[in-house]
């Protein structure tokens, strides 16, 4: 009896602080999202170095099947609810098909052009977001400051995209990229608008890869050789997306969103391109030249406008 009623207590308790919701970003949401921030940043140049032993599709094919495997034993073993139910069909159908086009856009992108380029264009999604969110969210609307924060932050996004210097660079890579933020956004949005926003992260993130995974396997034959050249390093890289990015970093990213407003925890991602491009420097050898740090200056004072109460 006394099991019980602790039993009950504590998914009380834990209900309500899944359904607590911040009205701003504080203390702790700000270092989540830059840890959050720091791991995409750390994972565009694992794409591109595991590009090289297997065809992009076919390593994000891999990366979400590796990752629906995690997930599904994480939940079998904490024994976690999971309701897959009729009215979460198309919505889980869209969010998978949205979470497919933004890895198939992103990861041929990282292979035709650098990840400096690639990730400044691929972390715009926060202001399509912001645009959108405008809209369509509830309590997401784009005040003065905070529309004078995203300026600020697109034009440090623009200053590290302008910082070519000999760098390699691809039109159809920019637009790949571009259209991966976009369904990044679609993502979002299709979480908070349908009935997946009452759904646990695990669910959410169930949906997307058990899509993805079908798709991008199906399809990974048509965009040419499946593998290139398997090395250990190739294969470490494919682990560490798979669970550490897919299975740990995305769920702990829905949990996040599921707390503090969407834009503005989407604002933090404005960090991920800088943070890339000094990864790409510092791992993969890419120029990086000084308008990198005024980039840096430009969307920190952004991100300061935008979560300013």
């Amino acid at each position: 009896m006394r099991r019980a009623v602790s039993l009950d207590l504590t998914v009380k308790i834990t209900a309500t602080a899944q359904m607590e919701r911040k009205s701003h970003i504080d203390t702790f949401g700000a270092v989540a999202l830059l840890s959050f921030a720091v791991v995409l940043a750390f994972n565009q140049v694992v794409i591109k170095v595991t590009n090289g032993g297997f065809g992009p599709v076919f390593a994000a094919g891999l990366r979400s099947l590796i990752g629906l495997v995690c997930i599904v034993l994480w939940i079998a073993l904490r024994r976690k609810p999971l309701r897959l139910t009729r009215d979460l069909v198309l919505p889980g159908l869209l969010v998978g098909g949205c979470f497919t086009f933004e890895f198939i856009c992103l990861f041929i992108a990282l292979d035709m052009t650098t990840v400096a380029r690639a990730s400044v264009i691929f972390y715009s999604m926060p202001v399509w977001l912001a645009l959108m969110g405008h809209f369509v969210l509830p309590g997401e609307r784009l005040t003065p400051m905070r529309l004078i924060g995203l300026c600020f932050a697109m034009g440090g996004v623009a200053v590290a995209l302008a910082d070519r210097n000999g760098g390699q660079a691809s039109l159809l890579g920019d637009l790949l990229a571009l259209g991966a933020a976009f369904g990044w956004a679609g993502i979002v949005l299709t979480v908070r608008l349908t009935p997946l926003a009452r759904e646990k992260p695990e669910t959410q993130l169930l949906w997307q890869l058990l899509v993805s995974a079908v798709l991008l396997l199906a399809l990974a034959p048509l965009f040419g050789p499946l593998l290139r050249d398997l090395q250990p390093l190739y294969l470490a890289g494919l682990a560490f997306q798979g669970i550490g990015v897919v299975a740990i970093a995305f769920l702990f990213w829905f949990w996040l969103m599921s707390i503090y407003p969407a834009s503005s925890a989407a604002s933090f991602s404005f960090l991920s391109p800088v943070f890339s491009v000094l990864l790409g420097w510092l791992i993969l050898g890419e120029r990086v030249g000084p308008s990198i740090w005024g980039a840096l200056g430009l969307v920190a004072l952004g991100l300061v406008l935008i979560n300013r109460r």
